[in-house]
């Protein structure tokens, strides 16, 4: 099945993962490409996207896969849905024979913390020592009510950097699959055990996709 890869930046991480679902397939339709659809009471477009995305989250490693009636040149493809799609949406590669879902395990990014009266002395160092700890237990809410997950298994790496008198960015390479970690778990982990260090505002974007080898994944 073909595959592509897009981001979504700007105004359109406000959109969801359903509405951002009917925005390819209407794009798709714009482009003149024709989806085939499922089988069964209810066929739908044949339109999936590998790791569903939290509203108000930028990214620039989504994966699509897609199935047309007939044959398209991949360049085609490109240029027919971009120029259908809406802003901040954006397909920057497409291809075939993109590799088994199953076989994606980590994602790498970046957790954007600010402080509106700029960044509290020893911040760095602390939330630092904080995902070197053994063990960082937080809340997660499910299906089935609110668990404990410890956010260091799901951890390859963290690293932090300074950008600005008011602004700290959490690197970080983590769990997306079987289990995953919602990267916002890591602000939440700093709120919980660092009460004194508490970032004004939170933002996170993806930054690229690896399987268990830290092999990039397409």
């Amino acid at each position: 099945m073909p595959r592509l890869l897009f981001e979504k930046t700007g105004n359109a991480v406000w959109i969801s993962h359903l509405d951002l679902m009917r925005v390819f397939q209407r794009a798709f339709q714009r482009a003149g490409l024709s989806l085939t659809h499922t089988q069964g009471f209810n066929p739908r477009p044949s339109v999936s996207i590998a790791l569903p995305l939290s509203v108000g989250v930028e990214s620039r490693c989504e994966l699509l896969d897609f199935a047309l009636n007939g044959e398209e040149d991949s360049t085609d493809i490109l240029s027919r849905l971009n120029a259908a799609l809406i802003p901040g949406v954006k397909v920057l590669s497409v291809y075939d024979q993109g590799r088994k879902l199953k076989e994606l395990a980590y994602l790498d990014c970046c957790v954007t913390l600010e402080y509106d009266k700029g960044i509290p002395e020893h911040a760095k160092g602390e939330i630092a020592a904080l995902f070197a700890r053994q063990s960082v237990l937080v809340d997660k809410k499910g299906k089935n009510g609110v668990t404990k997950q410890d956010l260091i298994p799901l951890l390859r790496s963290v690293s932090l950097r300074q950008t600005d008198t008011c602004v700290l960015e959490l690197l970080a390479r983590v769990r997306c699959q079987n289990p995953s970690l919602n990267p916002m778990q890591l602000p939440a982990a700093i709120r919980q055990y660092l009460p004194e260090l508490p970032p004004d505002f939170a933002r996170c974007r993806r930054i690229e996709l690896y399987d268990e080898n830290n092999t990039v994944f397409r």
